[in-house]
C-alpha cells in the first residue's frame, strides 16, 4: 500500500486582545426654535435612525378621550399640508424610510430609519409630519375604526387581557395608569379630528421635543440639515410639564379573569417599585435576571425543566414613568403560561422559588452567569443605529444622565451575589403581589385558594 502524504495543517487563529467597548456617549445641542438634539456618529452604520420625543404622555388626555394620544400618534403618517395621506406613505417609500411612531405614558414617540444617503429627504418629510399635520377627518375616523377593530382581538389575548386586569388592579380609578393605554371602546369611539388636533395644539412643539439621531454622518452638515427641516417646526413655549406621584396598592391577592374552557392559564404577578433612578436598580436588575430572565433562570429551571409546567416564565421590571425626583416607577413583574390542571401546583411551586430564595439567597454562579449574559453581550445589542437611538431616547424620556446606560453595565459587572440577592427579594416579596390568572376560573379557584397567597376574586373575561 502507498503510504499516504502528511497532512499538514495551518496553524490555528488565536483570538485577538478584546477591544474595549462602552455605550455610545451623545452630543448635545438645541435648534434654534428650542428642540433639544442628541447626535451619535456611528461609522459605518448606513441607515441612520431619528427618535423624536414629544411631551404628550397619556396623563394629558381629556377626560373620557382615553387613546386620542394614540390615534394622533398613528394620524402623524396621514399626510401633511404637502401632501396626502397616499402620497405621504409614497414618498417614505422612495427614499427606503419607514416611519412609525406610538403613545405611551411618558408621551409621544416618532421613530423613523433611512439610508444615510436620503436623510436629507425623509427628515424634511418628518418635519412636515410634526410641522403640520394633516389630520384629515377621513383619515382619522379610519383609525379609530382600525382602533375599534383592534380591541376585541387584544381582550381575546390572555396576556393582553392580564396586564390589563393588572393595571387596574394596582393603580387607583382615577390615575391614567389604572386603564388602558390605546383606551376602551367607548373612549376611542369619541375620538374625532378636532379632538386629536386640539390634543396636538396643547401638547406638541419644538420646545418641549427631543431628537435623537444616530448612524454614519460622515459628510452630513447636521447642524444644517436639521435648521432646514425639524428647525422649520414652530410653537410656542412651555413649562416643564409637573409628574404626578405614581400610587399603587400591592396587598396580597389574586383576580381570576374567567375563561371558561380555556387549557391554558396566563399567569401574570406584579407590584410597582423604584425606576431606574435608585441606587438598587442595577443589583435588581442583576437579580431579576437571575430570577427569571433567562432559560437558566431559577423560574425557567423549577417550572420548566423540573416539573414541565410551562414553556417558560420570566420575570422583569419595565419602567411606567421615570422621574429625577424619585417619583418615577416601575411595574415588577412574572409572566407565563401554565396548563389548567397544573395552575396550582405551579403556583405553589413558584411561591417556593421565592421564599427560597429569600431564605438562602442567590449563588456565585447564577450572579456570573447573569453578568455575562447582560454586560458581555451589550456590544452585539447595539450593532444597529435604530438600538443605540432608541436607548438613548429612553434616557430622555426617563430624565437621566447621558451617560446612564454605559454607567449601568459598569454597576452591573461590580455589583455582588448578596446585593443581587437584597434587591430581588425585595423587589418580589411574596406577601405583597397581586396575582391575576385568565384561565378557567371553575377548575383553578379552589387550589388557588388552598395556596393562601390572598384574596381569590374571580371577574368575567367579557
Amino acid at each position: 500500500m502507498t503510504e499516504l502524504a502528511a497532512m499538514e495543517f495551518h496553524p490555528q487563529p488565536q483570538a485577538g486582545e478584546p477591544k474595549v467597548w462602552a455605550f455610545p456617549a451623545p452630543e448635545r445641542g438645541t435648534l434654534d426654535n428650542g428642540l433639544t438634539v442628541l447626535r451619535c456618529h456611528r461609522p459605518g452604520q448606513q441607515v441612520v435612525a431619528v427618535e423624536v420625543l414629544l411631551d404628550a404622555p397619556l396623563e394629558a388626555e381629556p377626560a373620557g378621550l382615553d387613546g386620542v394620544a394614540t390615534i394622533m400618534a398613528r394620524a402623524f403618517s396621514e399626510g401633511t399640508d404637502k401632501h396626502s395621506a397616499e402620497e405621504f406613505a409614497a414618498e417614505l417609500e422612495r427614499c427606503g424610510a419607514t416611519l412609525d411612531a406610538h403613545a405611551d405614558h411618558p408621551g409621544v414617540r416618532l421613530s423613523l430609519e433611512v439610508p444615510a444617503s436620503r436623510l436629507a429627504k425623509a427628515l424634511g418629510l418628518l418635519a412636515d409630519a410634526l410641522r403640520a399635520p394633516a389630520f384629515a377627518d377621513s383619515e382619522v375616523e379610519r383609525l379609530v375604526r382600525n382602533r375599534l377593530d383592534e380591541i376585541p382581538h387584544e381582550l381575546a389575548n390572555p396576556s393582553r387581557r392580564a396586564a390589563k386586569e393588572l393595571s387596574k388592579e394596582l393603580f387607583p380609578a382615577t390615575s391614567r395608569m389604572s386603564r388602558p393605554r390605546q383606551g376602551t371602546e367607548e373612549t376611542v369611539a369619541s375620538i374625532d379630528s378636532a379632538a386629536v388636533r386640539a390634543f396636538y395644539e396643547k401638547n406638541v412643539r419644538p420646545a418641549t421635543a427631543t431628537a435623537v439621531v444616530v448612524g454614519d454622518l460622515t459628510g452630513v452638515d447636521l447642524d444644517a440639515l436639521l435648521g432646514d427641516t425639524l428647525g422649520a417646526w414652530t410653537g410656542s413655549s412651555a413649562q416643564p410639564r409637573p409628574v404626578p406621584p405614581v400610587t399603587a396598592d400591592d396587598t396580597g391577592r389574586v383576580v381570576i379573569v374567567d375563561r371558561p374552557g380555556a387549557v391554558q392559564t396566563q399567569l401574570l404577578i406584579g407590584r410597582i417599585g423604584p425606576d431606574r433612578h435608585a441606587r438598587v436598580w442595577p443589583a435588581q436588575v442583576l437579580g431579576t435576571y437571575c430570577l427569571g430572565g433567562t432559560l437558566t433562570s431559577r423560574l425557567d429551571r423549577v417550572l420548566r425543566e423540573e416539573k414541565g409546567y410551562t414553556y417558560g416564565v420570566r420575570a422583569f421590571g419595565q419602567v411606567l414613568r421615570s422621574a429625577a425626583d424619585g417619583s418615577g416607577a416601575a411595574m415588577l413583574a412574572i409572566s407565563g403560561s401554565v396548563d389548567t390542571p397544573n395552575t396550582g401546583p405551579a403556583l405553589q411551586d413558584l411561591w417556593t422559588v421565592l421564599r427560597t430564595l429569600a431564605a438562602e439567597g442567590l449563588t456565585d454562579a447564577e450572579r456570573d452567569v447573569a453578568v455575562q449574559n447582560l454586560v458581555g453581550v451589550a456590544p452585539l445589542k447595539y450593532e444597529t443605529a435604530a438600538a443605540v437611538a432608541g436607548t438613548l431616547a429612553d434616557q430622555v424620556e426617563q430624565h437621566l444622565p447621558d451617560d446612564f446606560q454605559a454607567t449601568l453595565y459598569r454597576q452591573l459587572a461590580s455589583t455582588g451575589t448578596v446585593e443581587a440577592t437584597a434587591a430581588v427579594v425585595s423587589a418580589f416579596p411574596v406577601d405583597r403581589l397581586v396575582t391575576v390568572l385568565v384561565g378557567d376560573a371553575a377548575q383553578i379557584k379552589e387550589p388557588v385558594e388552598a395556596l393562601g397567597i390572598g384574596q381569590v376574586t374571580v371577574v368575567p373575561a367579557e
